[in-house]
């Protein structure tokens, strides 16, 4: 018998490989993405309740479900945290804002209103708190307590929304070309506290008016709102107004 008269060697089935169950396995990448976002996450939450002054870092993680090391090792301390909080929505805000106001200032041109420019950058806010999730929410209130907050307040809202609020002051003296600088920026420290107290909804309105308005109305809320401004930088901008 020669070899190719030989039968071919029978070779064992191999085991199919055991299915893997429940999630697969998160990269480090992601897991640490996960990680931050959970800390700013608890941050964001005790800072809109307790400001800057009432929260540690051990609080802070013990929200997060993390250790202190984790908070110190991703962001170092507690103001680098704030400011990390801070600004993560604020891009959103001041990107959206923006980009409304210059899609209607492109749209209307020469027939621009103050009440469309408003609504253009006073909408995207009132929105993201309405649909956006409690973090928006949170993130609002923060936003408020630190626009009245005299120790760091002016040089965290300037650092994060000055770009933003220059393009709408350059944009209401396109329609306002009379409108002298000193006058815009008092209608805009005006505009600027009602917009912040609002967007907090802290629940004032709702006692005072006797439950009539709500402050988490925030559809009517930014209805208001956009006549409001228009009316008070007429008020304090137009050709009537005597210093």
């Amino acid at each position: 018998m020669t070899k190719s008269d030989l039968p071919p060697p029978q070779i064992p089935a191999q085991p199919a490989a055991p299915t893997r169950r429940g999630r697969p396995k998160k990269s480090k990448a992601a897991a640490a993405g996960e990680t931050r976002d959970a800390i700013m996450n608890a941050a964001e939450d005790l800072f809109s309740k307790h400001g800057f002054y009432g929260v540690t870092i051990r609080e802070v993680a013990r929200e997060a479900g993390v250790d202190t090391a984790l908070v110190h090792y991703y962001f170092g301390a507690k103001k680098e945290l704030f400011d990390s909080v801070f600004n993560r929505r604020a891009e959103v805000w001041n990107s959206e804002r923006v980009a409304a106001m210059d899609r209607y200032a492109e749209a209307a041109g020469e027939t621009m209103t103050l009440e469309g420019l408003f609504e253009a950058f006073l909408r995207p806010p009132f929105q993201w708190s309405l649909k956006g999730g409690p973090g928006w929410k949170h993130y609002a209130a923060l936003v408020a307590q630190t626009n009245a907050q005299p120790a760091f307040g002016g040089e965290t809202m300037a650092r994060y929304f000055d770009p933003a609020i220059r393009r709408l002051l350059e944009l209401v003296k396109r329609i306002m070309p009379e409108a002298r600088d000193e006058q815009l920026y008092w209608a805009w420290h005006n505009l600027s506290g009602a917009l912040t107290l609002t967007l907090g909804e802290t629940g004032r309105l709702d006692r005072l008016s006797g439950g009539l308005c709500r402050s988490g109305d925030l559809d009517s809320a930014c209805d208001y709102m956009v006549r409001f401004a228009a009316a008070g930088f007429r008020a304090v901008c137009g050709p009537a107004q005597v210093d």
